[in-house]
């Protein structure tokens, strides 16, 4: 029975919901919200949490509710597959909603301490949301991570415990035209003065640009920016670095001098990719979530390189992708954890990463998927140098994010210099 449906049986319109669960938080007595004793017994079951054990359905079953994202395939079908094959051995049934706006479902959720007993949120998302406390330590509650790469057991971590766990995590890489680097004499760049001249080389004019990426005024620009950002040596905790400047002074020059087209200030990373198949951009900056739509548009001659890193530098871009958290909330929570390792298992994030193209957060896991699909074999290789975005700044990442990607806005559309932006950025970020 779902919130709603408590309210009616309750004689009370939807609007009361919260504030009814905001009470379900301390020991006021709601009964005098309800109308009679059997609809507050009924909010006092909805709210769950004090640790009471959950109760079996009709079946036998104990029901653990699920949020995700997935609304596209085949990562939709691929996610119901795994959660349900993952519920059976736990003993329960997992009801499941895609969210589109996750992480603000799930904070507006965490703050009444309504969180489901499963959640895949973006990794960047879990402190600010371990911060609320509404989540349970997977490591206490057993969920292992032993032989994972260590910075994606760092990404789940929140002042030390481990809230979150990834079946499989992401990177961007340098994808570029085999047939008009070969035509051009080019070899795929590896740093940044090869990337200026190749990009200048393979621009056409209007018709195909050298270089293409993607920067709105979104988390997705952020992301992008951080692959030169981090690859510089950068920190989030100085915005405005040196090191940060060199990067959005070389985003800047790309689209200045022609190489990189104005569209990428709006553009998202699909639109980057169509625009590749297409043959309107020679390179770009993207994931391996693109694969199967350059496959789809029967694309053959491209190759996948790092991104671009000054010389003598590593490229270092920042870690996509999900992590498995679960709500804290008593003996579900433990079942949750259950679920968890079972999702995280060898087998199943072998299965995950090769239906959506991630990589494997175990090192021989992902040896065998790339030896398997060999177009992996560069994020594969780069993944280990991936940066997690909140191992410097935490539950703060976004508001350095949004500083960040207010800055590469500014610089790139030239109304503020890439010192002048950044110096305003980390002002934002720090106040």
């Amino acid at each position: 029975m779902n919130i709603s449906e408590i309210a009616e049986r309750a004689g009370m319109s939807r609007s009361t919901v919260p504030y009814v669960l905001t009470k379900c938080r301390h020991t006021r007595s709601i009964v005098t919200l309800a109308t009679t004793v059997t609809a507050a017994g009924l909010l006092l079951n909805a709210c769950g949490g004090n640790g009471s054990p959950p109760r079996p359905t009709e079946s036998g079953k104990i029901t653990l509710t699920e949020m995700d994202y997935y609304s596209a395939e085949p990562g939709r079908s691929a996610l119901a597959k795994q959660l349900t094959r993952c519920g059976k051995p736990a003993g329960v049934t997992i009801k499941r909603q895609i969210v589109p706006d996750l992480r603000t479902k799930v904070l507006q959720l965490a703050n009444s301490r309504a969180l489901p007993d499963l959640i895949l949120l973006d990794n960047p998302d879990l402190q600010q949301l371990a911060a609320t406390g509404a989540l349970a330590d997977l490591g206490a509650a057993g969920v292992k991570t032993d032989g994972m790469y260590p910075n994606i057991v760092a990404a789940g971590k929140y002042r030390g415990k481990q809230y979150g766990v990834a079946p499989g995590v992401n990177q961007l890489a340098l994808y570029y035209n085999t047939s008009m680097l070969e035509k051009a004499g080019i070899k795929p760049p590896a740093t940044w003065d090869e990337l200026r001249i190749a990009a200048k080389k393979l621009t056409q004019g209007d018709k195909v640009h050298g270089i293409g990426f993607a920067l709105p005024a979104t988390e997705e620009g952020s992301f992008q920016f951080e692959s030169f950002f981090f690859s510089a040596g950068a920190s989030l905790k100085k915005l405005d670095s040196p090191e940060a400047v060199s990067a959005l002074s070389l985003l800047k020059d790309l689209v200045a001098s022609g190489s990189a087209p104005k569209d990428v200030l709006s553009w998202n990373q699909m639109n980057v990719g169509e625009q590749f198949a297409n043959g309107s951009l020679a390179m770009m900056i993207n994931g391996p979530w693109q694969l199967p739509l350059l496959r789809k548009a029967g694309m053959k001659d491209f190759g996948i390189a790092p991104v671009p890193a000054p010389a003598g530098g590593t490229s270092s871009g920042a870690l996509g992708g999900e992590v498995w958290a679960a709500g804290s909330r008593g003996d579900k929570s433990r079942k949750a954890a259950e679920v968890i390792k079972c999702l995280v298992s060898k087998r199943n994030s072998l299965e995950w990463a090769k239906l959506t193209n991630y990589v494997p957060s175990d090192p021989e896991v992902a040896k065998e998927f790339s030896a398997a699909v060999p177009a992996m074999k560069t994020f594969v290789e780069t993944i280990g140098s991936a940066k997690s975005r909140t191992a410097e700044v935490g539950p703060d990442y976004p508001k350095y994010s949004q500083a960040m990607w207010t800055a590469v806005q500014a610089a790139l559309s030239g109304s503020k210099s890439p010192s002048a932006a950044l110096t305003d950025a980390q002002k934002q970020a720090t106040q």
